[in-house]
């Protein structure tokens, strides 16, 4: 895991070989500035710091350089991005690698050098000798988008490393408005770390005040709105969100995915399984499943059927224009809110 990785660095427990791949690409970003952090001092970056783009340029020169000594410290410290030949993406190389350069120097790897593979890919390559050898030598971690308990622990470790503290709640609420994405998330806890100031907590009432609202937590609150039949409200939350440039079909995919999920919750839901189980099986924080859950219950499977046949009717009639795409979106609010209940 990535956050282990981070341990040993934070601790000075290097190693010389590291591959991060991954398509979370904060996280491969936040290692490596650690590293830089933790290796070299401000006065070495200049000289020791080198980073290479292996779609331009090839292995062997950026392995000439870690293995030539570095100048004014004690180590080098090397950035290999975009590895692609440990992939079987289809890339037009622009370059040819010496790969048994690279296997002659993850056999007898310079002391003195870090190296990093930074490999931005969903999946690499097994099959491939060149990349079994380097996940067998080098330290090496997935940066996957985090859910669940691996991202209530990452939220942690960030606001510890602002020194500060966060309750329970608040995690949760934050999760909830700023969604899961790691360059908001980032953003938000920094904010709120110099509002509270050193040493203090993160309260879930410092969350309802300072953390901003994204698409889909407009779209949530507009959702809640229809679920409780209020029409007018719900409407009014479309209009500011018409006024803020957003466009209609990206508000109805959100607005049909926040229905879907309601229906996937109370389907599983009537099949016997737990939240938490529901949540790991769809891959949706706890948080946002408990709430849909909640949602459910004031709907029957009829109706959650019938507004599944809304949405699809609706994104139908916005892709081939037969209607006005403001107007779309109206109706299908006055539609789940006038839809009666049949069993």
């Amino acid at each position: 895991m990535i956050m282990n990785i981070w341990k040993q660095i934070k601790k000075k427990e290097f190693s010389q070989l590291y591959l991060l791949y991954g398509t979370e690409s904060f996280l491969i970003h936040e290692t490596i500035q650690l590293l830089i952090k933790s290796v070299l001092n401000e006065d070495e970056k200049d000289f020791n710091l080198s980073t290479y783009d292996l779609e331009e340029t090839p292995i062997e020169v950026a392995l000439e350089d870690a293995e030539t000594f570095p100048f004014m410290g004690e180590r080098k410290l090397i950035i290999l991005q975009n590895p692609v030949f440990l992939t079987s993406e289809k890339t037009k190389e622009k370059v040819e690698h010496n790969l048994s350069k690279l296997e002659e120097f993850l056999n007898d790897p310079a002391p003195y050098s870090i190296v990093v593979f930074s490999a931005p890919y969903e999946k690499l390559d097994e099959r491939k000798k060149i990349t079994k050898e380097l996940k067998r030598k080098a330290e090496n971690a997935e940066a996957k988008k985090m859910v669940d308990q691996d991202l209530r622990n990452w939220i942690k470790e960030r606001v510890k490393s602002n020194h500060v503290e966060i309750e329970e709640q608040a995690i949760d609420r934050m999760v909830a408005i700023a969604g899961s994405n790691l360059f908001v998330l980032t953003n938000e806890i920094d904010k709120m770390s110099l509002y509270v100031g050193d040493g203090n907590r993160i309260h879930l009432d410092t969350v309802e005040k300072l953390v901003s609202k994204t698409l889909e937590q407009n779209i949530f609150e507009l959702v809640d709105k229809v679920v409780h039949r209020k029409t007018e409200e719900a409407l009014r939350i479309y209009y500011d969100l018409l006024k803020q440039n957003e466009e209609p079909i990206k508000i109805l995919a959100l607005l049909a995915g926040q229905f879907r999920l309601i229906y996937q919750v109370k389907e599983m839901a009537r099949k016997g399984y737990g939240q938490q189980q529901i949540a790991g099986s769809i891959k949706q924080h706890p948080y946002r499943v408990k709430i849909a859950a909640g949602q459910a219950n004031l709907f029957s499977e009829y109706e959650l059927k019938q507004m599944m046949l809304f949405f699809a009717e609706a994104d139908y009639q916005m892709k081939t224009g037969g209607l006005n795409k403001t107007m779309i979106i109206e109706m299908i609010l006055f539609k789940l809110n006038t839809l009666s209940q049949k069993k």
